[in-house]
């Protein structure tokens, strides 16, 4: 994404109570990788419900650019024609990813396994952004960096391997990123590629892959982690997906209803895997009221509709296990935990440092500025909070959409208004973001 030359600011105020029914965007990590299978299957693969913010659309466009034909037929309603297991041609120009690591290192993954050269670039922000943790494992399975900065930042090129190895491979932090990475590249690879967790991470490439044709197999391993084997080469057929609505974009509306007195809400169709929703657990142990039904499933992704309501919160303690499930959704956690009676302490945070921004002290810096106790300890964050924001704050976006957002659902029930500096970001995952808070009764200009 290109940063306009004019920032776009915008405040909160306090709202009367929120009440309606909104279907927030479908789910980005599901778009990527409908996408990214897609191009890479034999076939058609139709995409319904498919989430049409900027780091999306940039995927589509490295999709076409590596050869795949990709259309839009309607609202939220792609078509993918794709190329087959490491079928990708060299593309003509860098592959411009924008703002979003996750469709850069994904596609990393998949031009890793093809004997093609791509270079792969960014914004501003993208670029600060390190990524060796991906590209080291896929220099085992021989890809090469022939180009690029320093921790393997952005622009760099990357030359797929012409013979890619299969690799048993222990990830060192829980990132759906570097295992997802790794995967994509072992679709090309003879025999079995196997990554190891710890601690597990988001499975959507396993359960889609499993959706396109892969033949894999995930196990437990240890307490809290999974070894899956992926057996290489095989056909993917292209395949229909319906993209479930984001749980970490729901986040946002979830906690306005539950700080904004007298709120009664209601999200349709939200992805309820169990490997993303450590928000709604962590909200529910806080004496949220979030209720599910209409419960179904599709792409071996669960589904259901959220009704959710203004609830007195409380402190709790998020042990360092959960992050996996709810790494994206510390911020706004941080806002609803603002709003609570008593301490709410959030372990294992050291992920947040390497995202968009270091969420973990833009986070700070936002409750701070509006009047709320805070401190980081290690990698924890400690929240105290008093049941009552004072608000006033201007918030630092730092290029950040997810801090934007969160600063926004503050401004909705503290005392005095809140301001962020930039919302121009929040077009990478949540066009409407805006407008569909304002019909839910949000006071924002």
């Amino acid at each position: 994404m290109t940063k306009s030359d004019q920032l776009t600011p915008l405040e909160a105020r306090a709202s009367g109570p929120l009440t309606g029914t909104a279907r927030v965007p479908g789910d980005k990590s599901i778009s990527h990788r409908a996408l990214i299978l897609g191009a890479l299957s034999v076939g058609e693969t139709r995409v319904s419900g498919l989430l049409e913010g900027e780091d999306v659309i940039n995927t589509a466009k490295s999709m076409r650019a590596l050869g795949a034909k990709v259309e839009r037929t309607g609202q939220f309603a792609w078509t993918v024609h794709g190329v087959g297991v490491a079928g990708f041609a060299r593309p003509a120009a860098p592959l411009d990813f924008g703002n979003s690591g996750t469709g850069c290192r994904l596609v990393m993954g998949a031009v890793a396994g093809c004997p093609i050269t791509a270079v792969f670039d960014g914004d501003a922000s993208l670029r600060s952004r390190p990524m060796r943790r991906v590209l080291d494992p896929l220099a085992l399975m021989g890809a090469r960096v022939t180009t690029g900065g320093e921790g393997g930042r952005l622009p760099l090129t990357l030359e797929g391997a012409r013979n890619p190895v299969p690799i048993v491979y222990k990830t060192p932090v829980a990132s759906a990123q570097i295992k997802s990475a790794v995967l994509l590249a072992g679709l090309a690879a003879p025999g079995v590629t196997t990554v190891i967790e710890q601690e597990a991470s988001r499975d959507h490439t396993e359960l889609m892959l499993r959706h396109f044709g892969a033949e894999i197999v995930s196990e437990p391993e240890g307490r809290h982690g999974r070894r899956i084997s992926l057996t290489g080469q095989p056909e993917l057929s292209g395949a229909v997906v319906m993209v479930p609505a984001d749980p970490s974009s729901a986040a946002f509306p979830i906690v306005a209803a539950l700080v904004v007195e007298g709120s009664d809400i209601v999200l349709p169709d939200v992805m309820t895997n169990p490997l993303r929703t450590g928000l709604f657990t962590t909200l529910r142990e806080m004496g949220a009221s979030i209720e599910e039904s209409d419960r179904r499933g599709d792409a071996g992704e669960p589904m259901a509709q959220l009704r959710v309501r203004g609830s007195k919160l409380r402190g709790v303690e998020v042990p360092p296990e959960r992050a996996p499930s709810m790494i994206d959704e510390y911020l706004v956690l941080a806002v609803a935990a603002s709003f609570a009676e008593g301490t709410t302490i959030m372990r294992g945070l050291q992920e947040l440092r390497v995202k968009e921004s270091d969420r973990l002290e833009a986070t700070a810096a936002m409750l701070r500025v509006n009047g709320v106790k805070i401190e980081i300890s290690g990698d924890d964050l400690i929240v105290e909070g008093s049941g009552h924001v004072p608000g006033g704050g201007l918030v630092a976006t730092h290029m950040d959409h997810r801090i934007a957002m969160s600063a926004l659902v503050m401004g909705l029930a503290a005392d005095k208004p809140v301001k962020v500096d930039d919302t121009a970001f929040i077009a990478t995952s949540f066009p409407d973001f805006v407008p569909m808070m304002r019909a839910l009764g949000a006071e924002l200009s």
